[in-house]
């Protein structure tokens, strides 16, 4: 009750005269016992993140229930959503029932801001994270550094207005009139904007994709790269269900990328694999130095992936395609030596 979405969870059916369903902490953590919920319930309006629902795929998938789910609507929020990851739903139940509704979000702007149902051929054309147009009491722009609009297909931050638009925050002048600011565009006493850091671009439909966050970029060994995008690209891998990208610096100085994946159960590629995929559309700076397997995402108490729980990488030998052959020679050991301490690995092996 203390995440922003339970405001229209919580009112949003009971204002209806709706029944509300709440959900027991341990069965959220359980895609299992969240399926049979949802059946036994016959839960009608489903909200949850992305994350959340890419779990709760595989487990309708592998469901023994008898009963069938009950669902009209499944609303996304709280994460980008990648709508390639709804095949596999879309394949099984159709575009239509249940219809699903990709929704963006801001607490400082009484949470949601825009809607964007979904339909097969946005999952099949694999578009990026639509969220599309705003709900009808706020308005949304699209800015450069300078606070200018940027034309169609250039990215730029969201601005938020209207009256959803919250006060500020508590006893933080400072930070409230960074975020809060003036609106240049209708010169009312008072009107403000809120600034989202949130990074999107118009499409020539008047649709807005989600691009990512600001400050979700990082740098490595002087290139500036977005998570976002690597996730998006390693998620088109036919065998990875779920995917997050992170960077990390165990040594300072020393950063590089983990790409994190959760595949599917019929197949598991290997680090090679996976990298080769990502070399054919990034690139190589891009692409992450380590790949962990995972049987699933670790997620918060509010369905988002946990990113503070993700392992770190393991630093034996990487999983490569030719098997571990020992320096023979003191010239090989002396190689391998080098390699295993710029790499930080437990052993290298002659062929790698």
């Amino acid at each position: 009750y203390a995440f922003d979405f339970s405001v229209w969870e919580m009112w949003g059916s009971l204002l209806q005269g709706g029944r509300l369903v709440v959900v027991p902490y341990w069965v959220s953590r359980s895609p299992e016992m969240f399926d049979d919920l949802l059946r036994k319930e016959r839960v009608t309006v489903l909200n949850l993140t992305p994350s959340a629902f890419r779990q709760l795929i595989q487990a309708e998938r592998l469901s023994k229930n008898p009963e069938d789910l009950a669902l009209r609507l499944v609303i996304f929020g709280g994460e980008a959503l990648d709508f390639q990851s709804l095949k596999p739903w879309f394949d099984r139940h159709g575009e239509r029932y249940p219809q699903l509704v990709n929704m963006y979000g801001i607490t400082e702007t009484t949470v949601h801001v825009t809607y964007r149902p979904i339909t097969a051929t946005d999952v099949s054309a694999n578009r990026g994270s639509l969220i599309g147009l705003p709900i009808p009491d706020l308005e949304l722009y699209v800015l450069d550094q300078n606070r200018n609009p940027v034309p169609v297909g250039v990215p730029g931050e969201l601005y938020v207005g209207g009256a959803g638009v919250g006060r500020g925050y508590l006893n933080r002048p400072e930070l409230t009139s960074e975020r809060f600011v003036a609106n240049p565009f209708r010169p009312v006493a008072g009107e403000r904007l809120y600034r989202s850091g949130d990074l999107v671009r118009y499409l020539p439909d008047r649709d807005i994709e989600y691009l990512g966050r600001i400050d979700a970029q990082v740098k490595i060994r002087g290139f500036r790269i977005e998570l976002g995008e690597i996730e998006a690209v390693l998620g088109q891998h036919p065998a990875v269900r779920d995917t997050v990208v992170t960077d990390r610096e165990d040594v300072v100085g020393d950063k590089y990328l983990v790409g994190y994946v959760v595949t599917n159960q019929d197949y598991t590629p290997n680090s090679n694999d996976m990298r080769s995929f990502l070399e054919q559309k990034l690139p190589d700076y891009m692409v992450p130095s380590v790949f962990v397997h995972l049987d699933a995402l670790p997620l918060t108490p509010n369905g988002k992936v946990d990113r503070q729980a993700l392992p770190a990488p393991d630093q034996s030998r990487p999983d490569l395609e030719k098997a571990f052959l020992a320096p023979r020679t003191p010239v090989e050991e002396t190689l391998a030596g080098i390699w295993v301490e710029v790499l930080r690995l437990e052993r290298v092996g002659i062929h790698d």
